[in-house]
């Protein structure tokens, strides 16, 4: 039986990922609106390290605690490096700001995805169908 820090960790990997679609797919059909409101994607890394926080207290295991400090992690180098800097990283790819880009994204995503099988099985399927529909969003919203 999921207790209320299991409760909070679903409900934060639900919101971050729905809020990644729902971003993604602004980017895909309305770019110039997408970049008025990026800022706040990146500002979810507030909340997420804050429930990683009450999830450490809540003495839950690393993984469950691990996804937010992550994705935390990525706000700020996607706020730098997309907001402040305006930095063009990805045409032409410059590596050094891609693999930590990616890499920090992705795993935070894993991270509030893959723990979702131990605490409710089909809530790791729904989670699978959104991060697949982010994906499709993210990829066919840029200009390759």
């Amino acid at each position: 039986m999921a207790d209320r820090y299991d409760r909070l960790y679903v409900f934060t990997s639900f919101a971050i990922q729905l809020v990644l679609v729902l971003y993604f797919a602004l980017r895909k059909w309305d770019f110039s609106s997408a970049m008025k409101v990026g800022w706040a994607v990146y500002a979810l890394g507030i909340p997420a390290v804050i429930i990683s926080v009450v999830l450490y207290l809540g003495h839950k295991p690393w993984y469950l605690w691990a996804a937010g400090v992550l994705f935390a992690a990525w706000t700020v180098v996607g706020y730098l490096v997309d907001m402040h800097y305006q930095i063009p990283w990805r045409y032409p790819i410059r590596w050094s700001v891609l693999i930590p880009y990616i890499s920090l994204y992705l795993s935070s995503i894993m991270f509030y995805w893959w723990p979702l099988a131990r605490i409710q099985r089909p809530l790791w399927f729904v989670y699978a169908a959104l991060f697949l529909l982010s994906t499709y969003f993210n990829v066919t919203s840029h200009e390759w």
